[in-house]
């Protein structure tokens, strides 16, 4: 007997364990489960604050369509429908308290400037581009339950109006308004969506205009890039021509060469598609450059080149520099055999930067039929990339310095990079 207590009572432990352990199972699971649920439910309602919030940015466009400007501009509308009642009123001999016209015409525009907006919010795009048959079986009927709509919330706002009656019920006052200002409210329906139909053609002529830049822009960004890939190859011929001639006179400087060559090309990669660059970026290719070409005219060429200290960060076109004086090896420098000079000068001059590249040679022969010196491959490239950079704002001349020297100049919008400036010396005369 007590065998059989013992086996009950451990019995009804075990059950009571078992029927706890599911107990709290399922506590655990409903908690779980209504866990899942607000936090289902709670990512609902942030996806739903999310898409109003990116609707509300997009229908605030142009800014005059901000709900507070666009309400702003409503009670406006009515405080001078106040002030107009209020004089016309007066010189009528009938004294009506200003303020009352004025609370009476800012809740009427204060409604319908609701109104106006949230249509505005909902309904913008169909407002816009409505077509005949849907203003006649849509948006007809649907003004004329806002204007029955807006004049039931006004007459609500003031029972004690119309001021020169007996007091009338509220079915009463508002069929006497709806008689008096009906057409008036249609008046103000139809004026909006006139606005919303301006509003949409003026967006959709932004929308080309800024495409029609965009395009623009890409467009003249191609062309650079398009000229600058021209000057690579071009580049990369003279360069090994002048490494060719060397071969078979002195091997060492021909090696030096191609070492030289090399470093130009991997900046040259490194750069990318960057159109514009530091003057320190610019300034060292074209050491590079220059030390490429005193190899081969080595002792025929004295180097002087000045950079202001304060215009090592200015911006300038990439490659802009490597042209000109290559122009001015091949078509100046090389005709002699010795004393040549080449001065590359950058300096500040009224606010811009000025760019001066000067070499001696034979001049500027020979000349064009019409008498203008003739540009080669690289100073037309030239110029034509600062045409694409800055239009009107830049200025390229070439001119001839007696006895036989020769003189680019440059004169370019005065741009600091953003990055963090750094005083360098080591452009100075030499």
């Amino acid at each position: 007997m007590a065998e059989s207590n013992v086996q009950s009572s451990a019995g009804d432990r075990f059950s009571g364990d078992l029927g706890n352990e599911r107990t709290f199972r399922l506590r655990a699971g409903l908690r779980e489960a209504a866990e899942m649920g607000h936090s289902t439910g709670m990512r609902k309602f942030l996806s739903l604050a999310s898409r109003l919030s990116e609707r509300l940015n997009e229908r605030s466009r142009p800014f005059f369509m901000h709900p507070a400007i666009f309400l702003s501009a409503y009670l406006v509308l009515g405080l001078l429908f106040a002030v107009q009642e209020w004089v016309g009123s007066h010189s009528w001999g009938i004294r009506i308290a200003f303020s009352m016209l004025v609370r009476a015409w800012l809740v009427q525009y204060c409604i319908w400037g609701v109104i106006c907006w949230i249509l505005w919010f909902w309904l913008g795009p169909s407002l816009q581009w409505a077509g005949l048959v849907r203003v006649s079986l849509r948006l007809l009927p649907l003004s004329i339950l806002i204007s029955v709509g807006a004049e039931m919330i006004w007459v609500s706002c003031f029972p004690g109006l119309p001021l020169m009656h007996a007091r009338m019920p509220y079915w009463q006052r508002l069929r006497f308004y709806l008689n008096v200002e009906f057409l008036d409210n249609m008046v103000i329906f139809w004026a909006t969506f006139l606005l919303f139909r301006a509003i949409g053609y003026y967006q959709q002529y932004r929308e080309k205009e800024e495409a029609v830049s965009q395009l623009a822009v890409q467009l003249a960004h191609a062309r650079i890039q398009a000229l600058r890939m021209q000057l690579n190859p071009h580049f990369l011929f003279n360069t090994m021509n002048s490494i060719s001639s060397l071969m078979r006179t002195d091997v060492a400087a021909a090696d030096a060469m191609l070492e030289q060559l090399s470093s130009l090309l991997r900046i040259t990669f490194e750069r990318g598609e960057d159109q514009l660059i530091r003057v320190r970026d610019e300034m060292e290719f074209t050491e590079m450059y220059l030390a490429l070409q005193d190899r081969r005219y080595a002792g025929r060429v004295r180097q002087a080149i000045h950079v202001e200290p304060r215009l090592h960060d200015a911006l300038v076109p990439a490659m802009l520099l490597q042209p000109i004086v290559e122009n001015a090896f091949s078509h100046g420098l090389s005709r002699l055999d010795k004393d040549g000079i080449l001065a590359i000068d950058l300096f500040r001059e009224k606010g811009r930067l000025k760019i001066t590249v000067r070499n001696s040679g034979i001049g500027l022969n020979p000349k064009s039929i019409d008498g203008e010196p003739r540009a080669g491959f690289g100073l037309n490239n030239v110029k034509s990339r600062l045409r694409l950079h800055f239009q009107e704002e830049q200025t390229f001349s070439i001119c001839e310095i007696p006895p036989n020297e020769v003189e680019v100049a440059i004169t370019l919008p005065l741009q600091f990079s953003q990055g963090p400036s750094t005083a360098l010396g080591r452009y100075g005369a030499r």
